[in-house]
């Protein structure tokens, strides 16, 4: 072959690996973001959560008129709180896509609507839900710096992958163990309602003061037993009602007038600012509790009794065993490698709805650009498989359980010792996610990185 030919040859093979990795116009265009289209999938959600208490309620109703006790709307009432849980699952996704500026191109429109149409309800806030969730990202699958870890060891629901089959059926057990999920759910509390816990991104030098989160805490808790405790002692509606204003009211001011460094930073800014979003989280929690209140004063209908049932114990039961499973089927039994984080997961559109919503089962090319919209990573990663390195390590898994289908491992296959890690890639450190952060602490962050890398090679050196 001439020179001329093998020029020829090498510049066509240097034209298919450019080709083969996304361009930087291609990756803008992943990445764009706009006002519109996720007000259809929080439509959705609302709406699938609005008609399952609609018809859980009209459901019961139903059955006590045909004379039929509680034996029979039990089974009405479980499947209502799977239904619920799945749903309050879908607000964390859309908070998810909240806590990456995603949610809506307009910064102030995501934050607002990513608060109250989705972290709110679940008791969470944005903010806080980022201080958790960008540390995951930068440091995924560190044990010391990645606070799935730190969230799931404080509460035991971390597993010790690889697992063998009797060792992932003991921890299914577990997970559905309600005293454990309770226990789950105190601990999520902790680490992204109240951004506490061993977090690289929280910030020692202003933890604030003690009494701005447990004000919060004491609204969120004292006030619907006060309320409920009322009205069954037989208190009227102005003494009922009045009582409510004035601690919504106390509240308020409180956070109005606190100086600013009692409240809590973390090394990542808050959109709005911490008294705002304060205020906003006590206002919302108001706006419920005064609702359900006047609804069960005007005797048309047990609004506290149907929220309790409904609303609360999805949040420590069925919610948190969709959170953790899908915890495990994306991290659990992977490493820190670039492409081998976490993995692709194709299952039927139930348990995707449940277990993997907003896009999660394409989690793999979420965590190798976290700023693509989750209604673009389908496309994402049907065009990563263009790049050869991409296609050949990235894991894609298909199915739940049972055989693999052309040689893709299952959802709970995949947790299992057959498909651990055969090689050690070199630890990837995410710095996409950070690309429209505003942090306060970079250097503190660049610290925290070098300890990771250093952690990891002398891991690797034993």
């Amino acid at each position: 072959m001439t020179q001329a030919a093998l020029n020829a040859r090498d510049m066509r093979d240097s034209s298919r690996n450019r080709a083969g990795r996304i361009t930087p116009g291609e990756m803008e265009a992943f990445k764009a973001r706009d006002n519109w289209t996720n007000w259809r999938y929080l439509a959705l959600n609302w709406f699938v959560i609005a008609g399952t208490l609609f018809l859980a309620i009209w459901g019961e109703s139903q059955l006590r008129a045909m004379g039929y006790g509680w034996e029979a709307i039990l089974p009405l009432a479980i499947v209502a709180i799977i239904v619920m849980g799945a749903s309050q699952h879908q607000l964390g996704g859309a908070i998810h896509e909240g806590t990456h500026y995603q949610l809506f191109a307009n910064r102030t429109l995501n934050e607002v609507a990513s608060d109250w149409f989705a972290g709110f309800p679940i008791y969470t806030s944005t903010h806080h839900y980022r201080l958790h969730h960008m540390a995951h990202h930068q440091f995924v699958n560190d044990p010391e710096r990645d606070p799935i870890f730190g969230q799931a060891d404080e509460s035991g629901h971390w597993l010790d992958f690889p697992l063998t089959h009797v060792e992932l059926v003991k921890g299914l057990v577990r997970l559905l163990w309600i005293p454990n999920l309770v226990k789950y759910t105190v601990a999520r509390a902790r680490y992204s309602a109240l951004g506490l816990g061993k977090n690289p991104y929280g910030d020692p030098n202003r933890p604030g003061h003690p009494a701005a989160q447990s004000v919060g805490i004491l609204f969120a808790a004292l006030v619907p037993a006060v309320l409920i405790g009322m009205m069954l002692a037989g208190f009227g509606a102005t003494a009922v009602m009045g009582t409510f204003f004035a601690m919504w009211a106390a509240t308020v001011l409180f956070y109005a007038v606190i100086p600013e460094d009692w409240f809590a930073s973390g090394r990542v800014e808050p959109v709005l600012s911490h008294r705002v979003g304060s205020i906003a989280r006590v206002s919302f929690m108001a706006i419920v509790y005064g609702s359900l209140t006047a609804i069960d004063l005007t005797g048309y209908e047990k609004a506290w009794m149907y929220y309790g049932l409904y609303w609360v114990v999805p949040l420590f039961t069925t919610f948190p065993v969709f959170m953790i499973f899908r915890e495990w089927i994306q991290h659990g039994n992977a490493d820190r490698g670039r492409y081998t984080n976490s993995r692709v997961i194709l299952t039927g559109p139930l348990f995707r709805y449940a277990v993997l919503p907003w896009g999660m089962e394409y989690h793999q090319p979420h965590h190798l650009m976290a700023t693509v919209p989750h209604y673009k990573l389908r496309r994402f990663h049907e065009r990563l498989l263009q790049d050869a390195e991409y296609a050949e390590k990235a894991q894609i898994v298909e199915g739940l359980y049972g055989r693999m289908t052309e040689g893709k491992p299952t959802a709970f296959g995949v947790l299992l010792k057959e498909h651990a890690p055969k090689t050690r890639e070199a630890v990837h450190v995410d710095e996409t996610v950070l690309e429209r952060a505003d942090l306060s602490d970079p250097a503190a962050l660049e610290r925290e990185k070098a300890e990771s890398l250093k952690a990891e090679r002398k891991d690797a050196a034993e």
